[in-house]
């Protein structure tokens, strides 16, 4: 089964053409891989349109997976986390917790990332940080256990052991 993607990036410069995207196309190139990405959505730091992007692709769209690059930071306009959290069901607290964890070895300013995970119906959100090079890096410390998540999510039976 192919599960399909929505890559979601969070930038106000971004959505006014005024910075390059390049953690969307670089979180895509790596999902494209062994996901069914469609096209980068780029849309401001308002809590209202990153969860409307985000329902649209669930509950319109039907995708599988949502990840967003950007917002999940300190400053007031960094409000990504915030976004998921009023749209999510149910926490999945373990993605986050590797992801911040396996950065803080990288850099210590990885602790500071506010960026949470949760499921939507049969879907899973995962909040990545802005940066291209944090993005890929979280990004690569969860990828392998996606499919495995998203497989029991939308009910296979099959024991979880390895």
């Amino acid at each position: 089964m192919s599960y399909r993607v929505q890559v979601i990036t969070v930038s106000d410069k971004g959505s006014r053409g005024e910075r390059v995207d390049t953690s969307g196309p670089a979180i895509k190139n790596m999902l494209e891989k062994d996901f069914a990405v469609g096209d980068i959505i780029i849309v401001p730091d308002e809590v209202d349109v990153i969860a409307g992007a985000m329902i649209k692709a669930i509950d319109k769209e039907g995708v599988d997976l949502v990840v967003t690059t950007g917002g999940t930071g300190l400053s007031a306009r960094d409000v990504t986390p915030e976004a998921t959290r009023a749209i999510i069901e149910r926490d999945l607290p373990g993605f986050a917790e590797i992801m911040r964890t396996e950065s803080y070895r990288i850099t210590p300013r990885a602790i500071i990332s506010r960026a949470i995970c949760g499921i939507r119906r049969r879907s899973i959100i995962i909040n990545l940080p802005g940066s291209e090079k944090a993005a890929v890096e979280c990004l690569g410390f969860v990828i392998d256990a996606i499919p495995h998540a998203l497989a029991k999510l939308q009910g296979d039976p099959s024991d979880c052991g390895v």
